[in-house]
């Protein structure tokens, strides 16, 4: 299970991720990146609460990174993923 809330404020929109990034809500996690797209805001993923992501979950933050949405993150496990996809 993955909650997402979305917050907007002055510096742009915060999409902020708890729990799996894995199966059916890498979609939902696309789906709202879309939403957030649209409002031509900077964008930043917050992936301090992520437990878990699966390949296509690497591989949406990859497109979402390459498009400029800034990837945050603390946990050893997300900072890792989060590098690896910055480097390319």
């Amino acid at each position: 299970m993955l909650k997402i809330t979305t917050r907007t404020d002055a510096t742009g929109t915060i999409l902020d991720l708890e729990g799996k990034l894995m199966g059916p809500w890498v979609e939902e996690l696309k789906r709202c990146w879309g939403e957030a797209v649209k409002t031509e805001r900077r964008i930043k993923v917050q992936l301090n609460a992520v437990t878990f992501i699966d390949h296509a979950g690497k591989r949406l933050l990859a497109e979402m990174h390459r498009q400029g949405a800034e990837l945050a993150a603390e946990g050893c496990m997300t900072k890792a993923i989060t590098e690896e996809i910055k480097r390319g």
